[in-house]
């Protein structure tokens, strides 16, 4: 089996506020171990039946620098920096088996939800694939959907287990802390989280169900609302967009792996206009 582990920080257990992602910080410096050591939880899942595994990891978080090599589990090859094809799923296209979605947060607008954006907490309100909202989780899987691989697992707080329930209907999932505010939580202790995570992912791979995955067609129509309306000037530059409202952008007709990173390339523009 060959699995791809996309791992982003902010559903990392422990963490709750910005100082704690932004890198140079010292929070920062503490979350990239307990983001290594999740990473590396779920590498030992994978491997816990023995056989012939194929596991690599995708640093997930901002700029992709955020892991700490020499600390994850070696049995594990590693995606790191940015830009990349297919961003936080990079890898995805290449025949994975399943994709497993570590310290994972909720989407862009909900507040039961520790540190919620998509992509850009800075320049994105809201993702829409053929009017349907979507998050970080949803349109991770449904990316690696498109290449067959199917989404085993989700682990981060409680509202990413609530959104990866409603995207991903039967997904298996493991809270490692529960939101009493956007940047406040009840954190289970980092060791008890790296236990939770490499106890749940052998069971989700044995159980995890193609069939049952987002799924969209060829071609869909991307609809994306900007935080300011300022930051369409940039945005209607790329050719085949569309003004929707005044921050909404659309694009119609494109393959949804390009619509990913259509997003990717709006929030990069978005931030420096």
């Amino acid at each position: 089996m060959r699995v791809l582990v996309s791992v982003d920080m902010e559903g990392t257990a422990g963490v709750v506020d910005r100082s704690d992602i932004t890198p140079g910080t010292p929070g920062w410096e503490r979350a990239r171990e307990f983001m290594t050591d999740e990473a590396s939880a779920a590498v030992r899942g994978v491997f816990a039946e023995g056989g012939g595994a194929e596991v690599t990891v995708c640093d997930s978080h901002a700029k992709g620098l955020n892991i700490l090599p020499g600390r994850l589990d070696p049995r594990a090859r590693l995606i790191r920096g940015t830009p990349r094809p297919l961003d936080m799923v990079a890898g995805v296209d290449r025949g994975f088996d399943a994709l497993l979605l570590v310290g994972y947060h909720g989407r862009a607008g909900l507040t039961d939800a520790v540190l919620p954006h998509t992509l850009s907490g800075r320049t994105i309100d809201s993702v829409r694939i053929n009017g349907m909202v979507l998050g970080e989780i949803g349109l991770s899987a449904a990316v690696a959907r498109s290449y067959g691989a199917p989404t085993a697992l989700v682990t981060g707080d409680d509202g990413a287990a609530e959104e990866a329930a409603d995207v991903l209907p039967g997904v298996a999932t493991v809270t490692v802390k529960r939101a009493l505010g956007v940047r406040a939580a009840d954190s289970v202790h980092p060791e008890v989280a790296c236990s939770l995570i490499e106890d749940a992912v052998p069971k989700a791979l044995a159980s995890v169900d193609l069939t049952s995955q987002l799924a969209f067609p060829a071609s869909i129509d991307l609809e994306v609302d900007l935080r300011m309306a300022e930051m369409m000037e940039r945005i209607l530059l790329i050719p085949g967009s569309e003004r929707r409202g005044a921050r909404t952008f659309g694009y119609p007709d494109i393959a949804l792996p390009a619509a990913y990173g259509l997003v990717g390339l709006v929030a990069d523009i978005a931030e420096i206009s």
